[in-house]
């Protein structure tokens, strides 16, 4: 009981006149995870006001499992609801789909979301994007998935320059699972186009076992541009603390989530 309070308090202070944005690998989303892992995640997510989630298995059980999510959700008092993309074109690894989670009493979605096909060949799990709204202001998130670190996520991250001009006028925040640190010179574009990364140094990826630390790999993050946004907060919450080991906590995911609250210039 004690692990259990302990790890609620280190949830982010959240204001709901603010954005509260989480994005979180889940790590084969589909029937593999019980009734228990399905309320511990709402548990972690629902002071947020918008999630991003990468890693839903393409069958109709990863389906199953976002409904069963967003279902969980709504009986912690507030309405939800969600998109859900295709399945990614890639054929090198698994294909996968994503999803946005939006609470309907702060955020709309503006128009459909879409998977982002211009760079599919280049881009293995192409990313999905949604644009949202909030008091009246709108930003548009691109969710991703990298191919894992030995293929060389790098490769397909520096199709990301050019977004901002294939997107123009939007205002983009990347985020996702990336599989290469945010100090990666790939980035370097994005960064002298005025984006930065939110988290630096901060590892998101779990261990099998826990040794001077149980995380391994700065993977997850969010980029965003200083100009369209104010950051009021970040982090990457530690969820594996009440569980007795990691190899019960990777059974909800081996990726932490990862989070941040913001204003819209």
């Amino acid at each position: 009981m004690t692990k259990f309070l302990f790890f609620f308090l280190l949830l982010p202070c959240l204001v709901c006149s603010q954005v509260r944005l989480c994005s979180w690998n889940l790590c084969d989303m589909g029937k593999s995870k019980s009734e228990a892992s399905i309320a511990f995640m709402a548990k972690v997510l629902k002071d947020y006001n918008l999630v991003a989630l990468q890693e839903i298995v393409t069958g109709p059980e990863g389906a199953k499992a976002v409904a069963r999510l967003v279902q969980a959700l709504n009986r912690t008092g507030a309405k939800w609801d969600y998109c859900l993309s295709a399945p990614t074109s890639g054929s090198r690894q698994k294909s996968e789909r994503y999803a946005f989670l939006w609470k309907t009493s702060f955020i709309s979605k503006k128009g459909d979301a879409w998977l982002d096909r211009h760079f599919a060949s280049e881009i293995e799990r192409e990313p999905y994007l949604g644009t949202f709204t909030y008091l009246g202001k709108t930003f548009t998130l691109v969710n991703f998935h990298a191919i894992t670190k030995r293929l060389q996520p790098e490769t397909e991250i520096k199709y990301f320059k050019f977004f901002p001009d294939k997107y123009n006028g939007l205002n983009l925040v990347f985020t996702g699972d990336f599989n290469c640190p945010q100090s990666h010179s790939v980035f370097n574009p994005l960064r002298k186009n005025g984006y930065a990364p939110a988290l630096s140094g901060t590892k998101t990826t779990l261990k099998n076992k826990c040794g001077t630390t149980c995380t391994a790999s700065e993977f997850d993050n969010f980029f965003f541009k200083h100009s369209r946004l104010k950051i009021l907060d970040k982090g990457a919450l530690p969820f594996y603390l009440p569980f007795p080991t990691l190899h019960e906590a990777r059974k909800v995911s081996d990726h932490l989530p990862i989070w941040m609250r913001f204003e819209i210039n």
